[in-house]
């Protein structure tokens, strides 16, 4: 069972969550960030760090490569053997929040928060498949880029904790 962790709120504003949440929006607006998401969004993934060199010329690999550590360290994206595995919300690995956008694409989203952050993201109705936390049962409802659609009346987000990774997972609906 998960312990409920208090803080007060010296300790709470101590975490500077609106300047990290601030720096992060900003990585992600960087080219090598945007390209990332690109790619993922257009083929899927996992993609291949020389992948991403080769379509940065003029770039100097080292630099690149010291900026994928970058966005790695910062947990924006995930490096593993060669391969960009994660860029949220992306998840090259099957996981329990599928998203479907238009034409029939498919993708993986790394948590719950995620799945429902793509249709704002990408800008076009996706339809989210789950299941329930608590009893295991379907769900699937659509969302546009401005909510959700009255089929996921009564759906919740259920939060977890930190996984193994050190990253934050809202893993339920």
């Amino acid at each position: 069972m998960a312990a409920l962790v208090i803080l007060t709120a010296d300790e709470l504003k101590a975490l500077n969550p609106l300047e990290r949440q601030a720096a992060r929006r900003a990585a992600r607006q960087q080219p090598l960030a945007r390209l990332i998401l690109r790619t993922f969004l257009q083929r899927g993934g996992p993609i291949s760090v020389e992948d991403i060199i080769a379509a940065s010329p003029g770039s100097p690999p080292d630099t690149l490569h010291d900026a994928l550590v970058a966005l790695d360290d910062e947990d924006l994206i995930r490096v593993r053997g060669g391969q960009i595995d994660i860029a949220y919300p992306f998840s090259a690995g099957p996981t329990p929040f599928r998203v479907q956008l238009s034409g029939g694409r498919e993708q993986h989203a790394c948590c719950a928060t995620d799945a429902l952050g793509f249709a704002p993201m990408v800008g076009e109705p996706v339809e989210i498949t789950s299941s329930c936390h608590h009893c295991g049962d379907p769900l699937k409802f659509a969302a546009t880029p401005h909510g959700v659609g009255p089929d996921a009346e009564g759906v919740m987000v259920w939060f977890g904790k930190r996984g193994d990774e050190g990253c934050k997972a809202f893993d339920s609906l």
